[in-house]
């Protein structure tokens, strides 16, 4: 048992990620707030511990998920080498670790963030443990798209941190997360489609093949550019309005070829290539707010 271990099991890369997520909605959102046009103008204290909070429960709840799929971790390649699996750490140990930084990322924010910044970091934990873990996963294969909601938590929490409500601009910006999650998750399950077969989870490539699959995550993509670049008419600029269209090209056509080539090789690729998509659109959507230039059509407006 090592220090490194309780990393792992707090999966450090979607740390950041939703982290990203959360800290740049609040700074994008601070040019929505109460005096519209001010952007940037930030309250270091809630933002340190909006930073704090949603760390700690993207930690708690992936420490969480490592303990309740410790069964299947041990069947699968991919994952066998995880600390449960691999005897490097007790189930007891990384269960208790999760229910408590759980629930102290819910305490801080509830002392330190508004109620309902408050409420979506605990939406957020419960939709990854409760809706996504230990329902759906296992038993339908709607599991990663109504569980996406978990990671859109994260950038409501950072919206809600600076207005205090949740407006649909905020709403809006979480549900990116929500649409994109499906599309590139269910390339990384083409990859492991006979590893998650061999413990029966339903991920989409099992029941119906590499081949649908890359279909549905075109169509998914497919919806998920003109939505990004619509969201500009609701308030964003010229910056955001650029990388959404440049990224979510770029999505589309490697989910294009996947659909010509519906491997586990090439949809690897794409998972790793259209990974950080995520984390451009909302820098764009934080740099933007700082940087403000309207489009022709908001000029009209």
């Amino acid at each position: 048992m090592t220090a490194r271990d309780y990393v792992e099991v707090s999966k450090p890369r979607i740390v950041v990620v939703l982290v990203i997520t959360a800290v740049t909605s609040y700074l994008a959102a601070t040019r929505f707030d109460a005096t519209p046009g001010v952007a940037w103008d930030v309250d270091w204290f809630t933002l340190g511990f909006l930073t704090l909070a949603g760390a700690l429960a993207s930690m708690g709840a992936s420490a969480l998920n490592h303990y309740y799929d410790r069964d299947i971790d041990k069947v699968m390649e991919r994952t066998a080498r995880r600390p449960i699996p691999a005897g490097r750490l007790l189930p007891k140990s990384v269960l208790a670790y999760g229910i408590a930084v759980s629930a102290v990322s819910v305490i801080i924010a509830w002392f330190t963030l508004n109620p309902v910044a408050t409420g979506m970091i605990a939406l957020g934990i419960f939709f990854y443990v409760i809706i996504y873990t230990a329902w759906l996963k296992r038993s339908n294969a709607s599991n990663i798209i109504i569980g996406g909601f978990a990671g859109s938590a994260a950038s409501m929490a950072g919206w809600a941190a600076v207005t205090g409500s949740m407006d649909l601009l905020g709403f809006l910006v979480g549900w990116l997360v929500f649409m994109w999650t499906p599309p590139h998750f269910w390339c990384l399950a083409i990859r492991a489609r006979e590893e998650y077969a061999s413990v029966r989870v339903p991920m989409l490539p099992v029941l119906i093949g590499n081949q649908k699959t890359a279909s549905y995550i075109l169509l998914n993509t497919a919806i998920l550019l003109p939505y990004s670049v619509a969201i500009a008419f609701f308030g964003p600029g010229v910056l955001y309005t650029a990388v959404a269209a440049v990224s979510g090209s770029l999505m589309l056509a490697y989910h294009y070829k996947l659909t010509k080539n519906p491997t586990p090789e090439f949809a690897w690729k794409a998972y790793k290539v259209t990974a950080p998509y995520l984390v451009a659109i909302f820098v764009a959507l934080a740099v933007d707010a700082l940087f403000y230039y309207p489009l022709p059509i908001q000029l009209l407006s």
